[in-house]
């Protein structure tokens, strides 16, 4: 989904903003950012994955091939490597995926200024395929990812005085790592059952844990907040896809919350799927889109309450927000204090990054 190339075909022109719902009956008002937020198209074919210095570092994939750092102070710099994924808290260092000395696909960390560092695993590769890396703690010290076992994927958590530990047996089902608590000590993922579908899992101490939604497991689970108290992932309900998409939070000592979207009227009508997959620390501020492959719009949720992130800027002075674009895309990553988004869709030429400064959030 999120590393398709292919430019899919215009959406209708613009018309009225989406009607949007409440995410969850018994919610409070949300307190929406007022004032005016800053909305920074960045250079088409630059698109983000992630943030660091709290908004002041972004890192992501160039749509040509490689990765990019990018600074407001020195705009986009190539990095090399192959993917990017996410970041520390400092913006020092980024984890994705790089060649090996044998080419090979690899998990790999890169830290500013001293480049590329591949991690190695007990692997059997999948064609060129060894690992790839998903996640990572805020201090670097944690990293966590998928690792190929033939052709079947499996979770792994790296640190220097480990190296690549395997958090699930193989199967013949695949399982992989999205991210880590920013603290390192809870992974979350997903795990495929019997019929394929990928289940939201969690991995804490040697240990796995399948969210269970209202009807069933929930969907992939995407990102987790400091100390794993709160995760975020998509398709809440198996069944989802339909009508309406719904995300997922889950919150400690609380169960799984749906969160759904209505696409807007002027959206095709598809199987849309519901994904959150960055959040703030307190999770007031959540952000994903409503998705068929890169038929998507970016979504932004406020203490529950989902906006179409182009209808909530054009709502609040941004009256050219996105204007000539095929669709918003995804957001991808907020930083820790909820004020600072990125993300990227089908701009006017090519597929283009964004960054959205917001107002500051009121008191619920």
């Amino acid at each position: 989904m999120s590393r398709d190339r292919g430019l899919r075909r215009r959406l209708p022109a613009l018309v009225a903003p989406a009607i949007l719902l409440l995410a969850r009956l018994g919610v409070a008002q949300a307190a929406v950012p007022e004032g005016t937020p800053l909305f920074i198209p960045l250079p088409p074919s630059a698109l983000p994955a992630t943030l660091g210095a709290n908004g002041f570092v972004a890192a992501g994939n160039l749509y040509s091939g490689g990765t990019f750092h990018w600074m407001p102070t020195s705009g986009v710099t190539p990095i090399g490597g192959l993917a990017v994924y996410h970041s520390t808290v400092d913006g020092r260092t980024f984890v994705g995926e790089a060649l090996d000395p044998d080419k090979r696909v690899s998990a790999a960390v890169f830290t500013v200024g001293q480049g590329w560092q591949t991690l190695a695993g007990n692997v059997s590769p999948c064609d060129a395929f060894l690992s790839s890396a998903r996640g990572v703690s805020d201090d670097g010290r944690i990293v966590v990812g998928l690792l190929w076992v033939g052709c079947q994927t499996v979770p792994f958590r790296w640190e220097q005085s480990t190296g690549m530990v395997p958090l699930s047996n193989v199967s013949s089902q695949s399982a992989s790592a999205t991210g880590v608590s920013g603290d390192g000590h809870v992974v979350v993922g997903w795990r495929e059952d019997s019929t394929g579908f990928r289940e939201g899992a969690r991995w804490l101490d040697g240990s796995e844990e399948i969210f269970q939604g209202p009807s069933g497991p929930a969907g992939e689970a995407r990102a987790a907040n400091r100390d794993g108290s709160i995760v975020v992932g998509l398709t809440c309900q198996r069944a989802s896809g339909l009508n309406p998409p719904a995300a997922w939070m889950w919150r400690q000592g609380a169960a799984v919350t749906c969160f759904p979207v209505t696409p807007p009227s002027w959206a095709p009508v598809r199987p849309y799927t519901g994904l959150m997959q960055a959040l703030s620390e307190d999770g007031r501020v959540t952000g994903g889109a409503i998705t068929f492959g890169n038929d998507a719009e970016s979504v932004v949720w406020f203490d529950g309450e989902p906006f179409l992130l182009r209808d909530y800027l054009r709502s609040h002075g941004v009256a050219d927000a996105f204007d000539g674009w095929i669709n918003t895309g995804f957001v991808t990553g907020i930083s820790p204090d909820g004020r600072t988004i990125v993300g990227y869709g089908a701009g006017p030429l090519a597929f283009q990054g964004y960054m959205v400064i917001l107002p500051p959030l009121g008191a619920k």
